[in-house]
């Protein structure tokens, strides 16, 4: 039984069945439709964002699965402040704002792909992208969150 795979980023729920897609599977002799549907079903949670896709393929039974990975911490945080890009210069124009309640969200789904094994120390390497991408978390910056949740103040969220 061998199988061929296919790793690529798409845009959730925008696959389509030109390049990079459908030449690829073209050889491998499977419905090109029908894995194109496959991938835009199972990454239409993630419109518009860039999201890791791999496809396998069995040359043998022409079966095929369809994996998908988990976007960047900076697509998912900017899919929760509504905007498509960070700010080009962090630190001193803020392109955004965002709950601690969308960063517990982020966090919660990088944590299934993270070393990571407490919600807090997750959180804080997304609010570290925050920083990079200019965006503030309660109104505050990143590093004034930070300090807060060194002293304890937002205990109760990561519970």
């Amino acid at each position: 039984m061998a199988k061929q795979t296919i790793s690529s980023l798409v845009t959730g729920g925008g696959a389509s069945a030109g390049p990079p897609l459908g030449p690829a599977l073209g050889p491998m002799g499977v419905n090109i439709m029908e894995v194109i549907n496959g991938i835009n079903e199972k990454t239409k949670d993630f419109e518009g964002m860039k999201v890791p896709v791999t496809v396998s393929v069995d040359s043998d039974t022409k079966k095929w699965e369809v994996e998908i990975g988990i976007p960047s911490a900076s697509a998912l945080i900017l899919k929760e402040c509504g905007i498509q890009k960070g700010s080009g210069t962090s630190g001193t124009d803020w392109a955004g704002d965002v709950s601690m309640d969308s960063i517990i969200k982020v966090a919660n789904v990088k944590l299934e792909s993270s070393y990571a094994t407490e919600i807090k120390s997750v959180a804080k390497q997304i609010i570290g992208t925050c920083q990079s991408l200019g965006i503030k978390i309660e109104g505050k910056t990143p590093k004034e969150i930070t300090a807060e949740i060194n002293d304890g103040k937002w205990e109760e969220k990561f519970s």
